[in-house]
């Protein structure tokens, strides 16, 4: 099943809106894990590949990875490879684990339909410094909301 997504056409133009984020770019604020460092599931309670659905490349790949399996024929045209726990997962080399370097504290003018008067993005290095512009806007909005 797809997940769907519901959102509410925004009354207003991009550039009327600012976004505040928080952001932790897998480039600079992770790094390559091991299996058993972001608690795979595979890793931690095996798993099985169908070996009809692969193509023979990766039929001999999935045999030769070094990984103990057996092989397990449930019916005619339904053959499994077994992986035992224990060991490296056929994603590992996507396991990503964060270094501890502190988030980005970014504020954009527009909204996730992008920039359009392409004002560059503020960055502030503290937290306290974000919340502030945040809480400084709201402060702006409300006083021209009670204005009329």
């Amino acid at each position: 099943m797809t997940a769907r997504l519901f959102r509410i056409d925004p009354a207003m133009p991009p550039e009327a809106y600012k976004t505040w984020s928080m952001v932790s770019p897998v480039e600079t604020h992770m790094r390559q894990a091991t299996c058993e460092e972001v608690g795979c599931d595979h890793y931690t309670q095996g798993w099985r590949v169908h070996l009809e659905a692969l193509t023979p490349d990766l039929q001999h790949a999935a045999r030769t990875s070094g990984r103990a399996y057996t092989e397990q024929h449930a019916a005619p045209g339904q053959t499994y490879l077994v992986f035992e726990p224990g060991q490296p997962c056929f994603k590992a080399a996507t396991h990503r684990a964060p270094i501890g370097r502190p988030p980005l504290f970014l504020v954009r003018d527009g909204d996730y339909r992008g920039n359009p008067r392409r004002t560059p993005t503020r960055r502030y290095d503290r937290p306290d410094q974000w919340v502030d512009d945040f809480a400084t806007h709201q402060d702006k909005l409300a006083t021209e909301i009670r204005k009329g």
